[in-house]
């Protein structure tokens, strides 16, 4: 089982308002310094996990198409020194479409970046401005465009349920982004988290959500017209044509082993948890003191382990499959589901069972948190 990387960018130049990822804003960072401690935390992982392949690197952000061509460079070959690169290893890059950044797309694919993800969020110039994002429509056209000849893959995003948004809007909008003919599209409902300024804004009745029932027919419409499309949905906002799903997501989903390094980034590997510090001066400073950013690093219990695997695997249309899953982790099925629930879901259309494996059905998908936490077994939802 291949082993995949996620390498933490965390600048950007702007918080947007919806956003609460681990960035920050710096009037400058010093490139020397962060390519230095970014591989002497990579050299700590790979001292952990030993020589293994490696599937899928993944640059993520903050804004990791504001890195130097150069130190993504630097990364992917130390990277190919500590693991066994795979054929047809997966490198990911996730990149605002600014003209700037483009600039460097060529560069980026040289350093061996082949697949891409752009940040484009909308096609409509005061949806964009809403959503706090620097570039404007025509910048995220030509943008899909250059990376599409110098990535052998790209992906973009889009974020719909926007406040009045309706569904002849977004028919639109997701008729545009299908034209372009990418092989992968990542399309997000609208949610207002916890410490953004849409958390504050929406309080403050500044906008309202879409309601509901309109937020769950756009969701609906966003599978029929994507599946029509040939990008069907393979998890609960991605979609893709056979064979250019996101291997490096799927290692996530799978529940499979895969190291974080960088500011806040996460891992999970030889059932270990592992958090990187979140602030950039902390992380250094734990660099420089100690060899790695690490903050926290655990053994997980067979229990939760597996209520993380079910967690992720159930986004998954493939689903999951429950006798593996319970030979993995030396439980039974009945602790992972709780058969009574499980089998009420099924009658209701939320959940299938066939073919030894259980996967949430389309209707089921509308309501997935909920669903989870009805079929997923108490023991395990109360697993620390």
């Amino acid at each position: 089982m291949a082993l995949a990387l996620y390498i933490h960018w965390p600048f950007c130049l702007k918080k947007c308002p919806y956003c609460d990822f681990n960035s920050h804003v710096r009037d400058s960072v010093d490139v020397a310094v962060w390519q230095q401690a970014l591989l002497a935390d990579m050299a700590y992982e790979a001292a952990v996990t030993g020589r293994r392949e490696l599937g899928s690197i993944f640059f993520g952000g903050g804004t990791p198409s504001l890195m130097p061509p150069a130190l993504v460079e630097s990364l992917i070959r130390q990277a190919s020194e500590y693991w066994d690169f795979a054929d047809d290893i997966e490198i990911t890059l996730e990149a605002n479409p600014s003209s700037v950044e483009t600039g460097k797309f060529a560069d980026l694919a040289v350093a061996g970046v082949n697949r891409t993800s752009l940040g484009v969020q909308s096609f409509n110039d005061k949806a964009l401005k809403f959503l706090g994002r620097l570039h404007d429509s025509e910048e995220a056209v030509a943008a899909i465009g250059v990376a599409q000849r110098h990535f052998d893959r790209v992906s973009f995003d889009l974020i719909y349920t926007r406040p009045g948004q309706t569904r002849s809007q977004w028919q639109s909008e997701l008729g545009t982004a299908l034209a372009f003919g990418t092989g992968h599209l990542s399309l997000y409902q609208l949610t207002i988290e916890d410490g953004t300024r849409f958390a504050t804004d929406f309080r403050k009745g500044i906008f309202e959500m879409l309601d509901e029932e309109s937020s769950s027919e756009l969701f609906e419409f966003t599978r029929f017209r994507t599946k029509s499309a040939g990008l069907p949905a393979y998890e609960t906002s991605n979609h893709a044509r056979a064979g250019e799903e996101s291997r490096h997501n799927l290692t996530y989903w799978r529940y499979e082993d895969y190291v974080g390094i960088g500011p806040g980034a996460h891992g999970r590997r030889r059932g270990a948890a592992t958090q990187r510090h979140k602030k950039p001066e902390n992380f250094l400073s734990a660099v420089a003191e100690r060899g790695h950013g690490m903050v926290e690093e655990r053994a997980l219990p067979p229990a939760e382990q597996a209520a993380e695997a079910l967690m992720m695997g159930l986004r998954l249309s493939e689903g999951v499959d429950p006798a593996a899953l319970a030979a993995r982790f030396g439980l039974t099925e009945n602790t992972l589901f709780d058969p009574e629930r499980t089998q009420l879901m099924k009658q209701l259309g939320f959940v299938t069972h066939e073919n030894g494996r259980l996967r949430v059905t389309g209707r089921g998908m509308v309501v997935l948190d909920s669903l989870i936490a009805e079929i997923v077994g108490p023991d395990l939802m109360g697993a620390p």
